[in-house]
């Protein structure tokens, strides 16, 4: 009994020893394309027959392999459709944001313009068009008070002279009147006088 034991615990260790030994290291397995054509060539036998070499590839392998070809094609192609429509999306976003800031661009330059112009008999001007016309004007205003200041000052100085040679010409001529009214009155006294001489 004791023998049949032992040769029982020894099937049971050569049975888990085999379990293990049959048992392959877990290798993490690569889902891209080129990892599935890479287990799919690893997987792959060969043998030889008449001098030719043929490759043997299980067949459902190759079929899931092609289908998921396919599938990564057509996510592509989905991905490249949906990358075309976003792009044309956004290019005409882009037309329609240029198209705001040329006219935002156009705005911002008439109000400038606007701001950096006066309003001149109803024609825009700049302000430094604007400054030279008015300190023109001012400077020509200026030059014919200056003009007609001294035009009033001369002409009035020739009528001070007038008035002055007026007055002497006035005080000259009352002189002479009173002078001659003296002569005429003296000249009457003696025809007076030789008048009443004569009477005598």
């Amino acid at each position: 009994m004791k023998h049949l034991r032992i040769l029982f615990t020894l099937a049971l260790l050569i049975q888990t020893l085999s379990i293990h030994a049959q048992e392959e290291p877990e290798v993490e397995t690569d889902n891209t394309l080129r990892g599935q054509l890479e287990e799919l060539e690893r997987k792959s036998g060969n043998y030889r027959a008449n001098g030719v070499r043929y490759e043997v590839v299980k067949l459902s392998d190759l079929y899931e392999t092609k289908k998921n070809i396919f599938d990564s094609i057509d996510t592509a192609n989905k991905t490249i459709k949906d990358l075309s429509a976003t792009i044309t999306a956004n290019d005409t976003e882009i037309e329609d944001l240029n198209g705001k800031l040329q006219e935002t661009t156009n705005k911002l330059n008439a109000v400038t313009e606007e701001k950096d112009s006066i309003s001149f008999f109803g024609a825009l001007i700049s302000k430094g068009t604007y400054n030279f016309i008015l300190w023109s004007i001012i400077f020509g205003l200026l030059l014919l008070l200056l003009f007609f200041i001294y035009r009033f000052r001369n002409s009035n100085f020739l009528t001070q002279q007038a008035k002055s040679a007026l007055a002497d010409l006035e005080e000259e001529y009352q002189n002479h009147r009173r002078r001659a009214l003296e002569r005429e009155q003296k000249i009457s006294r003696q025809l007076q006088d030789e008048l009443n001489k004569q009477k005598k």
